[in-house]
Formats: C-alpha cells, sequence, structure tokens
C-alpha cells in the first residue's frame, strides 16, 4: 500500500510518500513545498494544493495521512497551518483516498515511542526506520514521512487507533 503524508504549513508544507506492506517499510519519495510569504494568500494555498495534486498523479497514494494543527500559544500561526492543511485535503478531495489524521503527539509516539521527542529524533528513527542513508532534509519532509509511518502502523494495528479515516 502506498501512503502519501503531509506535515501541513503556510510557509513549508513536507509531503512523504512510504510503501508498507504488513511490517515492512520502503521510501519512495519526499519532499517540501515551500511559498513565498510575499505571495498573496490564494496563491500560496493554491501551490500547496496543485503541487500535493501533482505528488498525488505521480505516486497514486491508496491512502493519505496529516498531521493535525496544533494550536499552542500562536493562534495565528495556527489558523496559517489549519488554511495550508485544507488545501491540501482538497487536493485529495474526489480521489476516493483514506484519510487519516494524526496530532503531534500520535506521530512521534508511533515513531520514537515517545510522544515529546525532539524533532532529530524523529528524522533519526525515520531514518533507521526507512532504511534511509541520511537523514531526510528539509525537517518539513522527515515530519511528513514520519505521518506516513504513524498511519502504516496505525492502519496495521500496531501503535495507534483512533485515526479519522
Amino acid at each position: 500500500m502506498i501512503i502519501l503524508g503531509i506535515d501541513p504549513g503556510l510557509l513549508n508544507t513536507g509531503w512523504g510518500v512510504v510503501e508498507s506492506e504488513g511490517a515492512r517499510l520502503r521510501c519512495v519519495a519526499y519532499g517540501c513545498i515551500t511559498t513565498r510569504s510575499a505571495d498573496p494568500l490564494p496563491e500560496r494555498l493554491a501551490q500547496v494544493h496543485d503541487e500535493i495534486g501533482a505528488a498525488i498523479a505521480r505516486y497514486s497514494p491508496a491512502e493519505c495521512a496529516l498531521e493535525s494543527v496544533f494550536f499552542g500559544t500562536n493562534a495565528k500561526s495556527a489558523f496559517a497551518t489549519g488554511q495550508a492543511r485544507g488545501a491540501a485535503i482538497m487536493a485529495m478531495c474526489g480521489r476516493g483516498l483514506a484519510l487519516g489524521e494524526y496530532s503531534p503527539v500520535q506521530v512521534k509516539k508511533a515513531v520514537v515511542g515517545a510522544g515529546r521527542a525532539e524533532k532529530d529524533q524523529v528524522a533519526y528513527m525515520v531514518r533507521v526506520l526507512l532504511g534511509l542513508p541520511d537523514l531526510p532534509k528539509p525537517d518539513h519532509a522527515a515530519d511528513a514521512l514520519a505521518v506516513a509511518i504513524c498511519h502504516a502502523h496505525s492502519r496495521e494495528g500496531h501503535a495507534l487507533a483512533g485515526a479519522s479515516r
């Protein structure tokens, strides 16, 4: 099964494609969509939409997974992330793709084993779990691969339950 993981953000949206066969995981591709903060919001959202759509067309995932918005203390940042997340979801619409949604804590727990893991720990474990020679860069792409791994574990009944699909 091919899974597209997405780490949404208005400035940087990471994406990662993982093939899951039982407990075996393989990295297919990953990248990061970077929008220009000087561009108007609709253009930035269209770029996220179009590039996620291109990844879906190229890699034909059966399922997609997104990291949910973490609100923290910066509501403006959370709102921008939510808009980018919506653009990514719209790229999936009409393609019949199952969608899993996971909190940052769920993703970290599935990949590292601890919900409060640091970004470098997540990137390291993504590299180990996928057998990559180097850490995936940028960190947004590593996070997206982690989301795909979390979804693979969840759908196989491994580490998580409660994903919305």
